[in-house]
């Protein structure tokens, strides 16, 4: 889907709800392909990449089997937890700002004040992240 190079682009797209996907991801995916880009995702992502909040499939959801020509299959669930995110953060679709400031914001507006189960309590994955503490957390 982004044909750019990414060693190229210094800002990637992300949806505001991957900032938890990523918090709590432990290799476990849609598919070997998706799990691969994730943990290739979070590495670069962590390395200090700048990302835009984006209401959209972003360059996570590129390698998803889920994502029909640009669009999720459960696209009203993952739009909820987008708008959800951006509300209890604070931030605005189309914001650019550092991953860690926004890993940081998720992490203190959402996973640690205990309102990651409401916004994203009936996705699939949600018992990996019951299960283990947020890698954002300090």
């Amino acid at each position: 889907m982004y044909q750019c190079s990414k060693k190229e682009r210094q800002t990637y797209p992300i949806r505001p709800h991957h900032g938890m996907c990523l918090a709590f991801f432990i290799g476990n995916g849609y598919s070997t392909g998706f799990t691969a880009h994730m943990q290739e995702m979070l590495e670069l992502f962590t390395k200090g990449a700048e990302v835009q909040l984006v209401m959209k499939t972003d360059e996570i959801c590129s390698a998803c089997p889920n994502n029909c020509e640009g669009v999720c299959e459960a696209a009203e669930k993952v739009k909820r937890y987008d708008n959800e995110v951006l509300a209890e953060c604070g931030l605005k679709e189309g914001q650019k700002l550092a991953f860690a400031e926004f890993t940081e914001t998720v992490e203190q507006k959402i996973i640690a004040a205990g309102k990651r189960d409401q916004i994203c309590g009936d996705c699939q994955w949600n018992r990996i992240c019951q299960e283990q503490p947020s890698r954002w957390s300090k």
